[in-house]
């Protein structure tokens, strides 16, 4: 009963150390060494491998690395055989630090005084309280409250948007279509935290925008293709949007001379705002092997006619 993994290769030594210590009788393999590939039960990777059901026919699980799975072709992957997103815990605690740190940045002004000090201006620009900011996070999965609950503390307005209702203590919360105009007009930094579907492809657009309140903030930690960018550039430069924090991008990585590497009201990061923590990560497959082996539900289960 093999564990393949297939992913970054440094952090896959990482996981290979866990798994002899807390599963020293569990076969643990490095890609591309994947020994008998009839033996392999559990497969973990980022870039599935073409042809997961032939290429390892006793296949019983697959997990992606990551908090997403739209870099699957679920179509590819036979429906008896469970597909999980990553929930250990050190995804959540790298997102929340991130997406706060990015809205701290874009409510007290930093990307207009990183110009500045390029520029050699010495100007101050006045300071707007947390209670007059109103912070909203699009995606209430498990990332989204997480990021909500940390943000509590700064004392902004808080709001969520999501596909199905939920309630948040401390939060208003809007559900569905109709409801996300609503949503929009009172948010002064947007965060978006959707999983990447056929529904919320290109969601991050100019009718979106339009409906911000001007000046408004954008912090994208989905993903790339959620933006449209010609919208989006247009946004900043008409003023529509005043800044923004992007850890993501279509294609990644961008290439030389892409806008959004010189554009002075944009912080771009290299899609790491969250990283799966080989130590807790390796303890979660490790319980989800073991539900699944006693036939219980299995956290993280992708939903694959929603694509989470």
């Amino acid at each position: 009963m093999t564990v393949l993994y297939k992913a970054n290769t440094v952090r896959g030594a990482e996981w290979a150390r866990f798994f002899a210590e807390r599963a020293p009788d569990m076969p643990f393999r490095l890609w591309p060494d994947i020994g008998d590939p009839a033996d392999v039960r559990y497969l973990v990777t980022w870039v599935p491998p073409d042809d997961i059901a032939t290429t390892f026919p006793n296949i019983e699980l697959v997990f992606s690395v990551g908090a997403g799975v739209d870099q699957f072709d679920v179509t590819k992957l036979p429906p008896h055989i469970p597909l999980l997103r990553m929930l250990e815990p050190g995804i959540a605690e790298t997102m929340v630090e991130y997406v706060t740190m990015s809205v701290l940045a874009l409510h007290r002004d930093l990307l207009h005084f990183i110009n500045q000090q390029t520029e050699q201006v010495w100007r101050e620009i006045r300071i707007t309280p947390a209670k007059r900011r109103r912070v909203g996070v699009m995606g209430l999965g498990q990332l989204g409250q997480a990021v909500l609950e940390r943000l509590k503390a700064f004392g902004f307005p808080l709001l969520g948007w999501n596909r199905s209702p939920r309630e948040i203590e401390g939060v208003t919360c809007y559900a569905d279509a109709e409801a996300l105009p609503e949503f929009l007009a009172q948010t002064d930094i947007l965060v978006c935290l959707l999983p990447l579907t056929d529904e919320t492809r290109g969601i991050l657009n100019a009718d979106l925008f339009a409906r911000l309140p001007r000046g408004a903030c954008l912090v994208n930690v989905g993903r790339g293709p959620h933006l449209i960018e010609a919208d989006f550039l247009a946004a900043l430069d008409s003023g529509a949007l005043s800044g923004a924090v992007l850890d993501v991008a279509e294609p990644e990585p961008l290439p030389a001379g892409h806008p959004f590497w010189s554009h002075p009201r944009i912080l771009l990061t290299p899609h790491n705002a969250s990283m799966t923590t080989p130590d807790t990560a390796v303890d979660y497959v490790l319980d989800i092997i073991a539900r699944h082996r006693r036939g219980e539900d299995l956290p993280g289960l992708v939903d694959r006619t929603r694509g989470y």
